[in-house]
């Protein structure tokens, strides 16, 4: 089975990312055939400065080789380096209805948040649609929230084959196994919109700083404590064991312990969990060749599957039908 998935280079990655898409991602890599790419067209929604949106692509993809992504089994490029996706975008706009557009909460949401209401994030779902249909997708692992994109995507293909005649697979979700909140320095969902990550690369001393100065209430050490709203609890589902994260719930409903002693394995755990990928982490750091290499050699595949998809596209709508005679 073909699995696509993309994760924007919006900034540094957090062990939310990590926890909520990436470690399922990285398991999926091993019975399907994986697709995956970094969405750097995506990020230009935003307007990042040219310099951080190519540093920030090239960290994701550090990131990803680091935890185990399988270059020689998966796919993985940069969505830049494939530009059929954007013909094919131009394409199926063509075909989009702009109510399907408008009936899209995700654009509200980012306005909202104070994004600027531009085209591209207008037409975000288009552009989505292009990447998941160009590679003859099956299956499209996405958080909760994107499952609407999923659905416009289907929308898109259905009304195309309709007009034009079968030519796209019809992909289906799989909602990502959801985790517990990971919650941000703040107490909040961890989120970088929020400024209240902790990075999965970053300094293992930084890491424990901010563990440390994460949010809780004010319940006296003696009292009991409720695990199912504790936001350093919450970090130990992530990392413990299931046996030691049922001691922890145990003294935690007793009463008897302080947040600063659970804030302080809770930081140790998380360290212990990323330590065996950081050095993996920093061998590629210094070899960025390989890295560009690596991602150089995913978009060639890439393409290889793209430019049959728009074949067949271009075909089908009538694009380059004239050449095709004259060449006869």
């Amino acid at each position: 089975m073909r699995i696509l998935s993309g994760i924007q280079p919006s900034g540094k990655l957090h062990i939310g990312n990590y926890f909520g898409a990436m470690r399922q991602h990285l398991a999926l890599q091993a019975e399907n055939e994986g697709f995956y790419f970094i969405a750097d067209y995506h990020a230009m929604t935003s307007n990042p400065a040219p310099a951080d949106l190519a540093a920030r692509t090239l960290e994701v993809a550090m990131d990803y080789l680091a935890l185990g992504l399988d270059a020689e089994k998966t796919v993985f490029w940069r969505q830049s380096d494939v530009p059929e996706v954007t013909e094919l975008t131009w394409i199926l706009s063509c075909v989009t209805p702009l109510g399907l557009l408008q009936r899209c909460t995700s654009y509200k949401d980012k306005v909202a948040q104070g994004l600027s209401p531009n085209h591209g994030l207008f037409a975000y779902p288009v552009l989505q649609a292009a990447d998941i249909l160009i590679f003859d997708s099956n299956l499209v692992p996405v958080g909760a929230d994107q499952k609407q994109h999923i659905e416009v995507t289907r929308d898109i293909a259905i009304k195309f084959n309709a007009q034009y005649g079968q030519t796209f697979v019809l992909p289906d979700e799989q909602i990502l196994k959801s985790v517990a909140v990971v919650p941000g320095v703040d107490g909040r969902k961890m989120s970088k919109s929020y400024n209240n990550t902790i990075e999965i690369f970053e300094p293992e001393s930084s890491v424990k700083k901010k563990v440390m100065r994460i949010v809780t209430d004010s319940t006296p050490l003696e009292e009991p404590k409720d695990p199912e709203t504790c936001s350093i609890f919450a970090l130990l589902r992530l990392a413990a064991g299931a046996d030691e994260l049922a001691d922890w719930e145990a003294k935690y409903r007793a009463g008897g312990v302080g947040y600063g002693t659970v804030k302080k394995r809770a930081a140790e755990l998380l360290c212990e969990y990323f330590r065996p990928y950081r050095q993996k982490r920093q061998e590629l750091e210094q070899n960025r060749d390989y890295v560009e290499q690596v991602l150089t050699d995913g978009a060639r595949r890439a393409r290889a599957v793209a430019s049959e998809t728009l074949r067949r596209v271009r075909d089908a709508v009538g694009l380059g039908v004239m050449r095709h005679a004259q060449s006869r």
